[in-house]
C-alpha cells in the first residue's frame, strides 16, 4: 500500500467537506448515496471517506494499475464494506467507458488532487462526464 503524506494530512479537513454534501441538501434522507472517486490514487482517501461515510457506495477508480493495486490492499487491509473494487477509468475518455456508470446515477463524483497534474483533457473529461453521471442536485466535488 501506498501511503503520500499529503494525502495523509489532508483527508480530515477533506471529510469535514464530504460530510456537508453527504448528509443534506439533495441527499438528505434515507438510501445510498453512490459515489465514484476519479483518480483515487493510493486508496488512502477512498478507504478512509467509506469508513466514515457507510450511508455511501464508494467507487474508486484510477487509470494506473499501480494505483488500483494499492486501493485494493487499503480496501482488504481496512476490511470497508461499502468500498468496491477499483475499477481503471481513463477520464479523457468517454463517459460511456466509466465502468458503466450509467447517466444520472451518481449523487457525488469526487476528484482530489487530479486536475492539476492530468491534461487538459483529463479536467475536460471529468466536467462532461459529471454532466451525465450526476443526478439531479449530484455534486461534483474537486481538491487540489
Amino acid at each position: 500500500m501506498q501511503a503520500p503524506a499529503a494525502a495523509e494530512r489532508n483527508k480530515g479537513p477533506i471529510l469535514a467537506v464530504l460530510r456537508e454534501y453527504a448528509g443534506s441538501g439533495a441527499h438528505a434522507g434515507p438510501g445510498v448515496l453512490r459515489v465514484l472517486e476519479v483518480g483515487a490514487g493510493a486508496g488512502l482517501h477512498a478507504a478512509h471517506f467509506a469508513r466514515a461515510l457507510p450511508q455511501t457506495l464508494w467507487q474508486p477508480s484510477d487509470i494506473d494499475p499501480r494505483a488500483l493495486r494499492s486501493i485494493t490492499a487499503y480496501a482488504e487491509a481496512m476490511r470497508v464494506p461499502n468500498l468496491l473494487p477499483p475499477i481503471l477509468l481513463d477520464v479523457s475518455q468517454g463517459w460511456e467507458t466509466w465502468g458503466g456508470t450509467q447517466p444520472a446515477t451518481l449523487d457525488l463524483l469526487v476528484s482530489i488532487n487530479m486536475m492539476h497534474i492530468a491534461e487538459l483533457r483529463c479536467t475536460e473529461g471529468l466536467f462532461k462526464g459529471s454532466g451525465v453521471l450526476l443526478k439531479p442536485g449530484g455534486v461534483l466535488f474537486t481538491y487540489g
